[in-house]
């Protein structure tokens, strides 16, 4: 059986053998840049490298670790899941990501009009499936299959770029991306250098709590959004929704988050799956309040999208929704939004991904509401507009330039 060869988006892996073979590691520079260019092409054909290279690229990388099998568009067009095959290391299986479209101009923002551009962000996974069994979430009864390595995680970007441009990055699709610490750390490290140049701020890694590597993350990723799944105000009814918070908790995970924030001088962006008769009522409104009050966060109400699992959910009503949401926003202060579903109807929403059995699931997407946030909108302010403004002209032109 032929070796597997490594992602030539293996950056830490590309520059180690690089210099093993007394080539100097800038290279790796030239050689991203290059195939990402030319789709089509292999390592070994990029040119003006040193000789001592290319026996070393055609043996050892390839552009292109994985495939892009199917692309499912969703019906309103905002919404694009990848499926995208592994290499024979992890047996053939596969992972998807999730691209959202956004009109950031579409409707109004702190009373006035929003100023902005068309944007898109990716949503990737970093392992395949998820041993954290997540009692709402489709990838949690997949269980872990595998962790993904940087490259394989950085090429759901390359794939997806290919079909529009990425402006935001969440690690918010299949698995625990602090379970895979190290190799996600690696990823975005390659997603914010030279060849993607994506900003730290644009993108948020997604945790259900592991503490250890909520305490790293400020220093091994500055700049970089963590966004925890709390979707519980009280230790109890957080391991009935999310069993792996046995391992972490509540007290003990809210100190860490207090940690991370004084470290970054970030807000933490606190999402919540609105499962109804579970976790929505005006009781546990007024607790999670009392936990978040004060502290520099922003939470997100997510409502439960069905998913083929074994726990008997549905969402809740809108009007429990909005009474949950005022309840935050006015007895306690907190910033507190609605997210705005995209990709339901291709099972590409929050909690419904998963490979298998677990196919599409019919479902009546939400209308979709124009003065809803994206992912971007959610850590800035009104002040903030005009400066988020100014970095879209700047990063367009750096992808008009690229192409």
């Amino acid at each position: 059986m032929e070796e597997p060869k490594f992602s030539v988006f293996d950056e830490v892996k590309l520059k180690t053998e690089l210099e093993r073979c007394g080539i100097k590691p800038l290279h790796t520079v030239a050689i991203q840049s290059y195939l990402l260019a030319h789709k089509d092409a292999e390592p070994h054909e990029v040119p003006d490298l040193p000789k001592a290279a290319y026996p070393l690229l055609q043996s050892h990388f390839k552009s292109s670790t994985s495939k892009l099998k199917v692309e499912h568009f969703s019906s309103d067009g905002t919404t694009v899941k990848l499926l995208i095959e592994m290499q024979a290391v992890h047996n053939g299986q596969s992972v998807e990501s999730v691209i959202m479209r956004h009109d950031a101009t579409a409707g109004k923002y702190a009373g006035g009009p929003r100023q902005g551009c068309l944007r898109a962000t990716l949503c990737v996974s970093s392992q395949v499936g998820c041993q954290m069994g997540c009692t709402f979430c489709a990838t949690g009864t997949m269980g872990l299959k595998g962790n993904l390595s940087a490259g394989e995680i950085v090429e759901q970007l390359v794939h997806a770029t290919r079909i529009t441009p990425i402006r935001n990055i969440v690690f918010m699709g299949m698995g625990e991306p602090l379970n895979n610490y190290q190799a996600v750390v690696q990823a975005v490290k390659t997603m914010t250098g030279y060849c993607f140049s994506i900003s730290p701020s644009r993108i948020t890694l997604s945790t259900v709590g592991v503490i250890p590597r909520i305490l790293s993350l400020a220093s091994d990723l500055p700049g970089v959004n963590l966004a925890l799944s709390l979707h519980a105000p009280t230790q109890e009814l957080r391991c009935q929704i999310v069993p792996a918070a046995r391992a972490y908790n509540l007290v003990k995970l809210m100190a860490a988050v207090d940690s991370y924030i004084g470290a970054s001088k970030r807000k933490v962006f606190i999402e919540y799956i609105m499962i109804g008769d579970v976790n929505d009522s005006e009781e546990l409104a007024h607790q999670v309040g009392a936990l978040l009050q004060d502290r520099q966060v922003v939470l997100n109400l997510i409502p439960y999208n069905p998913t083929l699992t074994k726990a008997d959910y549905k969402a809740s009503r809108e009007e429990s929704i909005h009474i949950f949401q005022k309840i935050i926003r006015e007895v306690y202060n907190v910033r507190a939004t609605v997210r705005r579903e995209m990709g339901q109807d291709i099972a590409g929403a929050c909690g419904q991904l998963a490979i298998g059995e677990h196919k599409k699931i019919l479902s009546h997407p939400q209308k979709a509401s124009s003065d809803l946030p994206d992912i971007e909108e959610l850590f800035t302010g009104p002040k903030d507009q005009a400066a988020l403004l100014q970095l879209s002209s700047g990063a367009d032109s750096r992808s008009a330039t690229r192409k």
